[in-house]
């Protein structure tokens, strides 16, 4: 079974940036399509990030233009680039494929606060 490791997370500012990452116990990236998902406190997961095994990338209109998905294939590793952050983007987000196929890992909590 793969394993999915998020990291990365933390305390931001609004407006602050950070970088997620996602380690895969195998090589997936080229195999799957990815996708960086996220869940606030009351609310249900939702895909915010897509990458396919292409390469072609795809956002939600909530964080297009602010956040960026990418990849290292020979790293098995997986990013999330977030710039421009907003108390909105509060939530603990993980990593999967899409849909979400593997086991979900523990996420990775990012709060947006002044």
């Amino acid at each position: 079974q793969v394993q999915l490791v998020e990291s990365g997370g933390g305390l931001v500012q609004p407006g602050g940036s950070l970088r997620l990452s996602c380690a895969a116990s195998e090589s997936i990236f080229t195999i799957y399509n990815m996708g960086w998902y996220r869940q606030a406190p009351g609310k249900q997961r939702e895909l915010v990030a897509g990458i396919t095994s292409g390469g072609t990338t795809n956002y939600a209109d909530s964080v297009k233009g602010r956040f960026t998905i990418s990849r290292d294939n020979a790293k098995n590793t997986m990013y999330l680039q977030m710039n421009s952050l907003k108390p909105e983007d509060t939530a603990v987000y993980y990593c999967n494929t899409l849909p979400g196929l593997f086991r979900w890992g523990q996420g990775t909590q990012i709060t947006v606060s002044s």
